[in-house]
């Protein structure tokens, strides 16, 4: 292991998986553009889509093994706005395999040719279910994300 807990022995292929979305009425703020929370929205909707579809384990298959994903911090920044009705790409990829969690980054874009409107990144704590404690993440998760 590196320093800081970083799994060493396993490459990540950092193979991005897009979602799409669409902003809906209750997204918008005062200001006629996406709420700033939304965004956290929108990543963990892709993310969800993402687990099923791309890794090949849904979030309730996940969370049936007894584990779960707490997120320790985000960082989004924001680009341009989004607007009701928009049709967008949220575009993630795992960025870093810890001993108990990965780094997950993003982008959100809209149009053609896929206007940036937000990026940024996620650490994301493997924790058990039963005891809501962060644990080590198990090889056979390692091998899922490693993608």
């Amino acid at each position: 292991m590196k320093p800081g807990g970083m799994v060493s022995e396993v490459p990540l292929g950092r193979t991005r998986f897009t979602s799409v979305l669409m902003v809906r009425p209750d997204d918008i703020d005062m200001n006629r553009h996406v709420h700033a929370s939304r965004y956290q929205d929108y990543l963990l909707a892709a993310r969800y889509e993402q687990m099923a579809r791309d890794y090949g384990m849904s979030l309730e298959d996940f969370t049936a093994q007894g584990f779960g994903w707490f997120v320790q911090t985000l960082h989004l920044e924001y680009k341009r706005p989004l607007k009701l009705g928009d049709s967008f790409r949220v575009t993630t990829w795992v960025d870093e395999l810890f001993a108990d969690g990965v780094t997950v980054r993003f982008e959100m874009r809209r149009g053609d040719p896929g206007k940036l409107c937000c990026d940024g990144w996620a650490r994301y704590t493997l924790v058990e279910v039963a005891t809501g404690r962060a644990t080590r993440i198990p090889p056979w998760i390692v091998e899922k994300y490693a993608v």
